[in-house]
């Protein structure tokens, strides 16, 4: 599938990132890149609004309370996420990963990558089907909360794993293309426990393979 990026998407690349993140000068959460019912009936709205007015409002809020008024705060999020640690981590990471998240959905998606997303994939994982099979491996049987995600390494691979709780790929040196919540607040209304339904409706539906080809040509920069 191919799409042309939106006006907000192309204002993000050319500061560098392939989203538009959260903002801690103006304290304000990034807009959602779709309508809060727009990924129903995998995703419903009153799971988004939840998800995204409560939680990730919340960690916000908290964060604004642990850093304004100090150096922190005049960084970016994304150098606040590389370069904290302790509790000021933990809060900008969940803002972050959930900007990532929000960015990794989309209500075209599911369906198979293409160019050199596609071949990459098939370099490192074999198939298509063997890469889809991982993440739905690594999301469904993470043990706790976290996010499952595909990243890219400094050597060039591709590789899924999971994190727990808010830590994310960019302490390890990986460039994240994708992610999977796995928080149970990201589908028990839906689906209760039932998490590998929620995981293979994401990766059928509505996970964005074009999202994860912008930030794999971004990859470089971010591993650098």
């Amino acid at each position: 599938m191919t799409t042309r990026p939106t006006p907000r998407e192309r204002l993000a690349a050319e500061e560098g990132r392939s989203f538009e993140c959260s903002s801690l000068r103006e304290w304000r959460l990034a807009p959602l890149p779709w309508e809060p019912d727009a990924l129903e009936p995998h995703i419903g709205r009153r799971t988004i609004e939840l998800h995204y007015g409560k939680h990730h409002q919340g960690y916000l809020d908290k964060l604004r309370t642990a850093i304004e008024g100090k150096p922190e705060a005049e960084k970016d999020l994304e150098e606040l996420v590389r370069t904290s640690q302790g509790h000021v981590f933990d809060l900008a990471a969940q803002v972050w990963n959930h900007d990532f998240y929000w960015n990794s959905l989309t209500p075209d998606g599911g369906g198979q990558p293409q160019g050199e997303l596609r071949a990459r994939i098939e370099r490192d994982f074999g198939s298509f089907a063997a890469c889809r099979e991982r993440l739905a491996e690594v999301a469904s049987g993470h043990f706790g909360s976290g996010y499952a995600w595909l990243a890219a390494g400094r050597d060039g691979r591709l590789r899924v794993l999971a994190t727990h709780d808010a830590e994310n790929p960019l302490g390890g040196g990986l460039a994240p293309l994708l992610t999977i919540d796995v928080w149970e607040h990201a589908y028990y209304l839906d689906v209760q426990n039932e998490r590998e339904r929620y995981v293979n409706a994401v990766l059928d539906h509505l996970i964005d393979w074009d999202f994860a080809a912008r930030n794999l040509g971004r990859a470089g920069r971010v591993v650098a």
